[in-house]
């Protein structure tokens, strides 16, 4: 049995080498942000990866990119978003030659951060302009990757020591609505909002329960 495994996240789940050409990324081999997270093998991810026997076909993961389409820099609805990301996948046929059993997606930091608008929680009918808000964005988001992957498990990490209750709630609600596993993690060890050393086992170890 395969367990192909894929990840779209923000700078949580990057690592210098390990995302695509052109993504930004926030973990190196060197340490400008003093986080102590050094080598691969300290993301959690890596350790997901190892602990859970995952085979990692592709790591989607941009430094400060949002799931809406409002990024720090305005309008990010052809480059960092995850919404674009995703599509470009689909687009790119990744989905059709990649058999992916579990999805893990960890997001919305930056949307919190970056003061994106919340929006309201929808379902169906979305226009273009309410994906610049997170909540629509969220939903459509994990609508998208649900209906091009309806058999795979999806993981919806929802990173709650920096989301609103709203967000949050958001998470939930998607979670429900599109048959996600919710991973709620809090208390992370963190150096600047990032997870340190400690921290990636925090949420590495979050994750591990929920897979069993």
């Amino acid at each position: 049995m395969s367990n192909n495994a894929m990840i779209f996240g923000d700078s949580y789940s990057t690592f210098e080498g390990y995302n695509p050409k052109g993504y930004a990324t926030y973990y190196s081999t060197q340490d400008p942000n003093e986080t102590g997270v050094t080598k691969v093998e300290e993301t959690w991810w890596h350790q997901v990866m190892e602990e859970g026997n995952f085979n990692l076909l592709h790591n989607n993961s941009w430094s400060g990119s949002t799931i809406c389409y409002t990024g720090y820099d305005g309008d990010c609805s052809r480059s960092s978003s995850f919404i674009y990301r995703l599509e470009q996948k689909i687009e790119e046929g990744f989905f059709a030659q990649n058999h992916v059993d579990t999805v893990f997606v960890m997001g919305a930091t930056n949307d919190a951060w970056c003061g994106a608008a919340c929006g309201e929680m929808k379902y169906d009918g979305f226009e273009k302009k309410e994906l610049y808000n997170v909540l629509p964005a969220i939903s459509y988001f994990f609508k998208g990757l649900r209906a091009t992957l309806p058999h795979a498990t999806i993981y919806c990490m929802i990173n709650a020591d920096y989301l609103s209750p709203e967000i949050t709630k958001g998470f939930q609600d998607a979670c429900k609505k599109y048959d996600l596993v919710e991973v709620y993690i809090s208390n992370i060890t963190a150096t600047g909002g990032h997870p340190n050393v400690q921290g990636m086992i925090d949420i590495k170890n979050a994750v591990i329960n929920a897979l069993k």
